[in-house]
């Protein structure tokens, strides 16, 4: 079953350039790996500045790469702590970022896995984010957060929206697991050369899974340049 929230279209996952990070499961927890997403969300900023062209002669040329690399790290960095944070650790699934750019805009695309007790939860989130004005939840998040005496949070995507004018949306899908090798097409469609080593890896994680029901939650961000 797929859940579509906001702003999200399969049409943007398939632009003539992108760049793709996957970062595989291990026996060590994702969380464990924050210290990396401000270098991977850099290194995108980075590559994309290689495909971004304009035109020679505009004085504020560098001024508007060096707002839009900024940008896209910061957003990048927000996308991947979040994955990190909420991902489910029993899940064979890897984290994903991924890059596309247009002529007049670019998206970002991250999917991991996140335990089915939080689905609900992160969903009442998304539907408050998308009926409230920015300025308004944003108060109201840290209000909850100064009574339960906890860190907001949301606050990251509330940013997103109110200082870069980005479109969120989001896909949740649930996909299960089967002993068997019954390999999610979207997963090996594209990584077919990885599939002898995704197997073996894909075994063990089924194994140790006490829940063989995982959702799969995909962030996108569109955002005009």
């Amino acid at each position: 079953m797929v859940k579509i929230f906001g702003e999200f279209n399969d049409k943007e996952l398939k632009s003539r350039e992108f760049i793709k990070l996957i970062f595989s499961p291990s026996s060590v927890p994702l969380q464990q790996r924050w210290r990396n997403n401000s270098l991977s969300a850099d290194f995108l900023a980075d590559y994309l500045m290689t495909l971004f062209h304009q035109d020679e002669n505009d004085p504020k040329r560098l001024e508007k790469q060096i707002e839009i690399k900024d940008t896209i790290s910061y957003i990048a960095n927000e996308l991947l702590e979040n994955a990190m944070k909420f991902n489910d650790d029993s899940s064979p699934y890897p984290i994903s970022i991924q890059l596309h750019l247009y002529d007049d805009r670019l998206s970002l695309c991250i999917s991991n896995s996140i335990p089915a007790a939080k689905v609900a939860q992160f969903q009442s989130f998304i539907n408050k984010l998308l009926s409230t004005e920015p300025q308004d939840f944003y108060i109201q998040q840290i209000e909850t957060a100064e009574k339960d005496g906890s860190i907001s949070s949301g606050l990251g995507l509330l940013t997103i929206i109110d200082d870069y004018g980005a479109k969120l949306g989001w896909k949740f899908e649930n996909l299960q697991l089967l002993n068997e090798p019954n390999y999610p097409l979207y997963y090996i469609k594209n990584q077919m050369k990885w599939l002898n080593f995704w197997f073996r890896v894909r075994k063990w994680f089924v194994a140790r899974s006490k829940n063989p029901n995982i959702t799969i939650v995909t962030t996108m961000v569109q955002l005009a340049i």
